[in-house]
């Protein structure tokens, strides 16, 4: 299960979520060093300057926040950064870290210049925040002993330490906290041409015999998200295997995908069962969220977190304060049409 704040649903094929599954492949796949990495351009070469600066004056890296949907690889590239740097990486994540000891327990066992990875660092208690941000300003951390009138305060010191928080809702994170990084980088959605780049990479380093044009097919249903890419080519080889020679190509990856019920466009059905309930049964919008997921079963959290974002990226819905609405572009991706002004459905 994949759990969105308190919720928990069933993974999809197309979800940019981090599943069991994923984390085997993502640590055979996943590149060493900056000049591996591919795509986010300005990112790389922004952090190639400040990791160069940082090592000619042998200070540790300013604190980084990376930030921007699911699957695009921020804990990959806080892994290479720690690899450019020389340094050990530790990895944890917001929910992990519950008390303020947990937090002091791993900033006291940092060596110098070592990389301490937080992801989904928006879910840090308030006393856990509170507790960092001496330890980010001032590379300090102040432990209370005792309780009641005979407690008392000890600060004890750090070593130099770079701190990379990633988190995928920029927004949730309080105003101090976010102050306090030197460097805040926003990863972008892949083009097609990138994810090409990506399941060609990837078929390499799995033995997979993958054409030019069967990677291209692959990339084009990824929904722009490296994580979602690598699954879908773990999947399509499934089907080379049984209803082809092994071998990858545009054919074998079109049908494979097909029958996954993932289109062109890389919406499932689950997307376009809920733009068709837009469009037959509320005329188009606007509906609100809790009618729309009762309307084909699904809970609002899942559409709210997991369709609408990719949607409304694709320009197929949009959202007023009245509720949802289908565009025009969506009427023309299911096959149907603009009637009028007023969304008219006309088959």
């Amino acid at each position: 299960m994949i759990k969105t704040g308190d919720m928990e649903f069933a993974p999809r094929m197309i979800s940019p979520e981090n599943t069991s599954e994923d984390n085997d492949i993502e640590v055979t796949l996943r590149p060493q060093t900056l000049h591996e990495y591919i795509g986010q351009d300005k990112v790389k070469e922004n952090l190639a300057i400040y990791i160069k600066a940082a090592k000619l004056r042998g200070e540790p890296l300013d604190h980084v926040l990376l930030y921007g949907p699911p699957g695009l690889g921020k804990t990959t590239l806080s892994a290479i950064i720690a690899h450019e740097l020389g340094v050990n990486l530790r990895i944890t994540t917001g929910p992990a870290i519950e008390k303020p000891g947990d937090l002091v327990s791993l900033l006291t066992s940092l060596s110098d210049n070592d990389v301490l990875f937080i992801d989904e660092i928006h879910r840090l208690s308030r006393a856990v925040e509170e507790i960092l941000y001496p330890a980010l300003e001032d590379r300090v951390i102040d432990i209370i002993i005792g309780k009641g009138p005979s407690a008392r305060s000890i600060r004890m010191d750090l070593k130099p330490f770079t701190l990379i928080g990633a988190t995928t809702r920029a927004g949730q994170l309080s105003a101090p906290l976010r102050d306090r990084f030197g460097v805040i980088q926003r990863l972008e959605l892949y083009s097609k041409e990138q994810l090409t780049d990506i399941v060609r990479r990837s078929a390499m380093i799995l033995g997979i015999p993958c054409t030019l044009d069967g990677a291209a097919e692959v990339a084009g249903r990824a929904r722009g998200t490296p994580r979602i890419a690598n699954r879908l080519l773990k999947r399509v080889r499934d089907f080379a295997d049984v209803m082809g020679n092994g071998e990858i190509n545009q054919q074998i990856a079109s049908v494979a995908l097909s029958k996954l019920e993932i289109d062109e466009l890389g919406l499932d059905s689950l997307d376009r069962r809920m733009l068709e309930m837009i469009i037959r049964g509320y005329g188009g919008g606007p509906v609100g969220l809790e009618t729309l997921a009762s309307a084909i079963g699904e809970e609002a959290v899942t559409i709210e977190d997991v369709c609408e974002p990719f949607l409304m990226q694709l320009g197929f819905l949009g959202r007023t304060p009245r509720g949802r609405c289908a565009t025009k572009l969506a009427y023309e991706h299911l096959g149907f049409k603009f009637q009028d002004d007023n969304g008219q459905l006309a088959l």
